[in-house]
Parts: C-alpha cells; sequence; structure tokens
C-alpha cells in the first residue's frame, strides 16, 4: 500500500495582502485615536496650567486691592491709576512690631508678560511721592516679578457713581488727582486680562479695602 501524502495549504499572496492591508487600516486608525487623545491631553494641561496662573494672578490683585491706602491717609495724594494694560496703586504694608509703611504696587502686561513690581515701604510721604512718580513712569528699577506668561491685554474698570468706568489710557507724565473733598473714590476695580488662546478674557472683581 502506498502512503497517503497530506499537502498543507498556505496563504496565497493575495490573502497575505488582504491581511496586510486591514492591519496597516487598523494601525492607522488606532495611531489616530491615540494621537488625538494626547493632543486633548496636552491641551488639557495646559489649560489647567493657564487657569491655576490667572487664579495667582488674581489672588495677589485682591490681596493689593483690599490693602489699598486710604484717601485721607495719603494727604490728598493719588493712590490709583487705572488703563489699558495698567495698574497702580499705593497699599498698605505691615512688618510684625513695626509701624504700617506704604508702598507702590505697578501691573503692566508688556511682550505677553503679565508682571508686578513693587517698590520699597516708606513713612515718608515726600518719599512716597518719588516712589509714585517712579512707578507711574515706568523707571522704577525694582526688577519685576512675572505673574502670568501669554496674557496680550489688561482692561481695569473701576467702580463709581454705581456703575463700572472704564479706565482710560494715561499719559506716562500725567499724574491723576484724586477724588475733591466730599467726592466720593471707587468703590471697586475690575481686571479683564486677555489671555492667548482663549476668545473670551477673564475677569474679576475686587473691592478696595481703603476706600
Amino acid at each position: 500500500m502506498r502512503p497517503v501524502l497530506i499537502r498543507s495549504r498556505g496563504f496565497t499572496l493575495v490573502e497575505l495582502l488582504v491581511a496586510i492591508s486591514i492591519l496597516a487600516m487598523v494601525a492607522v486608525l488606532g495611531w489616530r485615536g491615540l494621537d488625538g487623545i494626547v493632543r486633548a491631553r496636552v491641551a488639557l494641561t495646559d489649560q489647567m496650567e493657564v487657569t491655576r496662573g490667572m487664579q495667582l494672578a488674581f489672588a495677589q490683585m485682591q490681596s493689593d486691592a483690599e490693602h489699598m491706602a486710604e484717601g485721607a491717609l495719603l494727604d490728598k495724594r493719588a493712590y490709583l491709576q487705572a488703563g489699558v494694560d495698567r495698574l497702580t496703586l499705593v497699599r498698605t504694608s505691615y512688618i510684625e512690631n513695626e509701624a504700617m509703611r506704604l508702598q507702590v504696587v505697578s501691573y503692566r502686561v508688556q511682550d505677553g508678560m503679565l508682571t508686578r513690581r513693587e517698590s520699597a515701604s516708606t513713612r515718608d510721604l515726600m518719599q512716597l511721592d518719588v516712589l509714585w512718580q517712579a512707578a507711574i513712569s515706568d523707571v522704577d528699577p525694582t526688577p519685576p516679578v512675572t505673574l502670568q506668561a501669554g496674557v496680550t491685554g489688561m482692561q481695569v474698570d473701576t467702580w463709581q457713581q454705581n456703575q463700572w468706568q472704564q479706565g482710560a489710557q494715561q499719559q506716562k507724565d500725567v499724574q491723576p488727582q484724586p477724588p475733591a473733598p466730599g467726592e466720593a473714590g471707587p468703590g471697586g476695580l475690575q481686571v479683564a486680562l486677555q489671555v492667548q488662546g482663549l476668545a473670551a478674557p477673564m475677569r474679576k472683581a475686587f473691592l478696595l479695602g481703603g476706600i
């Protein structure tokens, strides 16, 4: 009797090409889905970092607004300048076991950076005038601290006469006058920061503690 030979049938070239094509399509679809997930995660992480940075910046502004110096304490001196891409104010500063002092704080938006600069603290009103003029003229030698990157604009409004009034762009060599006797100063600030990549600006309103 002759042995029966069983021949095993393999894949044809066409079947291999079809299988490879199917695997390639599955790989492409899977890569696109994974790439979309990674991109969404990166965008979400970046947005969370921006939101966290803006919260810290607003918290610092709120602290400065709450400690804003009283108009009577400054003997009819200017204590607030609000405008486009800038905010300057005089705040009180406290050191343990020492008398209250005054310092000038300025916020600026320049080259996509939101910065904060605070002057040296003083009890001398004449020295405060020098510090104020240096701040509004942007010649203060104190290095600023960057609060947030990617900020393209800042608008500051003041609450006066029961409504928000838009801050006008002040000339660098003009010092605004304090409120006239009997005239109430601003009771609050509203700061709008335009962040790169966001359609609408982020807004925050603050009460002025010293007014």
